[in-house]
């Protein structure tokens, strides 16, 4: 049992891998990370199923007959996420349902389809079939609504692609009018849960790009992630203590647990344990590649709890802005990269799974 990791376990973080795959789980490194590493969770996203999918034999077996592309990638990702939510029920039981989740997320190319989101939403909890699983939805304009009626139908969400306290505050909308929704259908909520996944690294690697160009003081880099995420949580704690909530609470809803994603750091100058040590709060869920996890395993140094820290964020945040850099501009443009990126990934997913396929059935 890793000690650095004990400590941010112990500190109220529930250590997530942003990652899975067949190899992962056949060769027992899932499980092992789970006894050994604190990993109480796994979120996934369309490139990393396109990475798992490009050693076609790992998948061979169950694509062996199949023909449609769609319908495999479907079957294989499915078959990864029953089979690693199953690796985490006794931490699923063990926490009511707070961690021992895994993630699949909706095609991407239907972030801004809502209709379409919500079907395929509701197919994808259905095939999994295991409560612990967290459908990703996208926080975009279109998605809004798709995660109020997700939620609404009793299924639990993972939220991701959220870069600004704007949004985000429009997600926590979404969720607790999709549990009100819900509770006048009758449906029991302490069964819902949902986490919305908050951006952290890429904003850094959009706005320290914006400095530099703007030739602005330098002290600013490499601020604003972390600044952005201290609001955020500032934000969660209002929403959550709200007299809305403690309507819902008493009913049994659950809060839904702010996640900090792309928390591997892009910039060599910055500590590789950077998006981890320095965002420490009690209930809050943190991501990581595989890289990121081990190397906070070896040596990364807990940070002090960000909580109450939301003012001093915002004036970090105002100082950003006062050198020039527009930050509106800059969390529309994450959200609109990170859709494209993972369209891009799911192209190269399907790509993988036609050659894969061709390979099964030759």
């Amino acid at each position: 049992m890793n000690d650095r990791l004990k400590g941010l376990a112990d500190a109220g973080v529930s250590i997530w891998l942003d990652d899975l795959s067949r190899g992962r789980l056949t060769s027992g490194n899932l499980g092992e990370m789970i006894a050994n590493y604190y990993v109480s969770g796994v979120t996934t996203n369309p490139t990393i199923f396109a990475a798992a999918l490009t050693n076609g034999a790992d998948y061979a077996a169950q694509l062996a007959g199949l023909s449609d592309v769609d319908e495999a990638i479907t079957a294989c990702t499915t078959t990864d996420v029953r089979d690693a939510c199953d690796l985490f029920a006794d931490t699923y039981e063990a926490t009511a349902g707070f961690d021992g989740r895994v993630s699949i997320e909706v095609a991407p190319t239907l972030a801004n389809d809502t209709e379409a989101t919500i079907v395929q939403a509701a197919e994808l909890y259905s095939t999994v079939g295991r409560p612990n699983v967290l459908i990703k939805i996208p926080a975009t304009k279109a998605g809004l609504p798709a995660i109020t009626a997700t939620i609404a139908a009793g299924i639990s969400v993972n939220v991701t692609l959220i870069f600004s306290e704007e949004r985000y505050r429009e997600v926590m909308d979404a969720y607790l009018t999709g549990l009100e929704q819900a509770a006048a259908a009758g449906i029991d909520l302490r069964g819902i849960h949902s986490v919305a996944s908050f951006f952290i690294s890429r904003v850094d690697s959009e706005i320290d790009k914006r400095l530099d160009a703007l030739g602005a003081d330098a002290a600013l880099k490499g601020k604003a992630a972390i600044a952005n995420a201290e609001v955020a949580l500032g934000a969660f704690n209002q929403v959550f203590s709200s007299d809305r909530f403690k309507a819902l609470a008493a009913n049994g809803a659950n809060p839904q647990r702010p996640l900090w994603a792309s928390t591997g750091t892009k910039n060599p100058d910055y500590s590789d344990t950077l998006y981890v040590s320095d965002l420490v709060a009690q209930g809050v869920v943190n991501t990581m590649p595989e890289k990121t996890l081990l190397a906070y395993a070896d040596h990364g140094e807990l940070g002090a709890p960000i909580e109450g820290k939301m003012v001093a964020a915002q004036a970090v945040l105002d100082e950003v802005s006062a050198a020039g850099v527009n930050l509106p501009e800059v969390f529309d443009l994450l959200e609109t990269e990170g859709v494209e990126k993972f369209i891009v990934s799911w192209h190269e997913l399907q790509d993988s799974v036609k050659a894969a396929l061709e390979a099964a059935n030759a």
